[in-house]
């Protein structure tokens, strides 16, 4: 991985804590919706990790974009999952570092949808 990357940093450790959290919830017996965790959370990363080896400026955009998705849709397992009470896990930690990883990646798109070159 490169070298003080914060975003992609943060997105690898975050992968770690979902696939801690995944094994919770298969241990509970949760199959669906932690197989959706896994995948959602896992991607942000790697999306953000193939952003760094982009071709151009809109394929950095692209990948940045898709990781933001994955982040969001994240979100939504996180909280579906807390709403719902099918396993009785902490999320907050996990909702508070998604959120962070969100609002970076939001930016970060931004910045680079504002400094196109036409």
């Amino acid at each position: 991985m490169p070298k003080n990357n914060l975003i992609l940093d943060k997105a690898f450790q975050f992968s770690l804590m979902i696939i801690e959290t995944y094994k919770k919830l298969v241990k509970s017996n949760e199959f669906v919706l932690s197989k959706q965790l896994l995948r959602s959370g896992t991607s942000i990363g790697a999306n953000i990790n193939e952003a760094t080896a982009a071709i151009s400026k809109k394929d950095f955009t692209d990948k940045m974009s898709i990781a933001s998705k994955e982040a969001r849709e994240t979100k939504y397992w996180l909280l579906l999952l807390e709403k719902s009470n099918l396993v009785t896990i902490d999320y907050t930690e996990l909702l508070k570092e998604v959120d962070s990883i969100i609002n970076i990646l939001t930016a970060i798109v931004k910045t680079a949808q504002n400094n196109k070159v036409n």
